[in-house]
């Protein structure tokens, strides 16, 4: 019976340890990294890469077709405004000048010739006197005509006199003929006189219009004058375009700057447009950084900017968010995944890019990192960054250590950065998080503090 007994509190007690094991008895936990939830301050930032720009660079490009002498500078080169920083061949301008004035200057002649109507005037006074003579002759022709009529009306009457006597035997045979011959005569010079005032008459009307043919003239020197005017003020705008592209053919720098680029070095024939140089003024450099539109939205005009990276040196610099493009642009990262990001130009802060320019000799298009602080907060329950995950209904959750065992809990997060998120619900100050947890751990684990706080 006692054996029974024992046998039974025996089996019992191994039941027992085979519980307490399988319950982590003779098990201290799993090992985890922790820290504690801590009181202090956290920035919020977006921290991108970036690069240095210009806003303006200037253009010097080639103002006509034409053939440019060597240009000297070279990049680097410190340059004034007004100098001059290349040029167009001066004996080519020189050249198209004097053909311009040229075109001038004959038009001004052709002007002054077509102006003097001295012999056109003369003509008209001529042909005035030409119409009064032929107006002479036409009348003296007429009264010819009517003497030669009378003429022959005479003969015409004698004729029939002579031929009625000469039946009675009054007048002769010669008398008769005679008396033919005149009438005969009298009539072909009657004629003539006709012809001869009709002749008279047609040249007179042609010579009337001598005056008006010689006044038309002139008239039509006054047009040509008009388009000769025409002419020359076309030629003179050819001139003064020339001109202009004289003064345009010596190249000059339009500020104090550098030169940060120079195609064309050697003498050549180059077409309108090309680009010679480009000049840039270093005192105006500032960041272009593209920033995920995620990210961006946080950020405003006028937040603080740490800038760091190893063309700025050990020493950060500090700069200011200038500008926000409205519009975003699809970009593809390294790892050839199509992002969407926004511009974000940030200007130096007073001093600091003499400084950089000075020190580190600053460029453009060096590459930079900034860390653009959009929040901050002092007093605020903070955690690391890798204590924190998402659970499956995208809430925020953390593994807090309480009673030796690891218990999944539920928080609200409010700024955060790479480094530390601050706790708005969930956890106390001074409780231990585990950092990083492993996807194997589970509410409720028995764990011990393996490293951490």
């Amino acid at each position: 019976m006692k054996t029974n007994l024992w046998l039974t509190i025996g089996g019992v007690l191994t039941a027992a340890v085979i519980i307490y094991a399988l319950w982590g008895g003779f098990s201290s936990g799993a090992a985890v990294e922790t820290a504690q939830a801590k009181i202090g301050s956290i920035r919020e930032f977006v921290d991108e890469q970036a690069k240095t720009r210009l806003p303006q660079t200037y253009l010097i490009t080639m103002p006509i077709t034409g053939r440019i002498e060597a240009i000297s500078l070279v990049e680097g080169m410190k340059v004034e405004k007004g100098q001059v920083v290349a040029q167009i061949v001066p004996s080519d301008l020189q050249l198209a000048v004097e053909q311009a004035t040229a075109v001038v200057q004959r038009l001004e002649a052709s002007i002054k010739e077509n102006a003097d109507v001295a012999v056109e005037e003369t003509a008209y006074q001529q042909a005035l006197q030409f119409v009064k003579s032929t107006a002479a002759t036409v009348q003296a022709a007429a009264g010819r005509m009517v003497s030669g009529k009378a003429k022959l009306g005479y003969a015409t009457r004698d004729l029939a006199r002579v031929r009625q006597l000469a039946t009675t035997g009054a007048r002769t045979q010669d008398d008769l003929e005679r008396a033919v011959l005149n009438q005969v005569q009298s009539d072909v010079d009657y004629k003539q006189d006709q012809l001869v005032h009709a002749a008279m008459v047609a040249v007179g009307a042609a010579t009337d219009l001598m005056p008006s043919m010689v006044r038309q003239y002139i008239g039509r020197k006054k047009l040509s004058a008009a388009v000769l005017e025409k002419q020359k003020a076309e030629a003179e705008a050819q001139l003064q375009q020339v001109l202009i592209d004289q003064r345009r053919g010596e190249m000059l720098s339009p500020v104090d700057g550098v030169v940060l680029d120079r195609p064309i070095s050697n003498e050549r024939y180059l077409s309108a447009g090309t680009t010679l140089l480009e000049i840039g003024r270093l005192e105006e450099l500032e960041i272009e950084a593209d920033v995920l539109s995620l990210d961006v939205v946080a950020a405003k005009v006028g937040d603080r900017v740490e800038i760091y990276g190893p063309a700025i040196g050990r020493t950060k610099a500090q700069g200011t968010v200038h500008r926000i493009y409205p519009a975003g642009f699809t970009k593809l990262s390294s790892l050839g995944v199509e992002q969407q990001r926004v511009k974000v130009i940030i200007r130096f802060d007073k001093g600091v890019l003499q400084r950089l320019l000075t020190e580190r000799g600053l460029g453009v298009g060096y590459r930079v990192r900034v860390k653009i602080l959009t929040a901050d907060r002092t007093k605020a329950l903070l955690v690391p960054r890798s204590a924190l995950f998402r659970a499956a209904d995208n809430t925020w959750r953390l593994f807090v250590v309480r009673g030796g065992r690891a218990e999944l809990q539920s928080v609200e997060v409010g700024l955060m950065n790479d480094e530390q998120v601050e706790i708005t619900k969930g956890i106390a100050e001074g409780e231990p998080v585990v950092l990083a947890p492993e996807s194997s751990l589970t509410d409720g684990t028995k764990v011990y503090i393996g490293k951490g706080e």
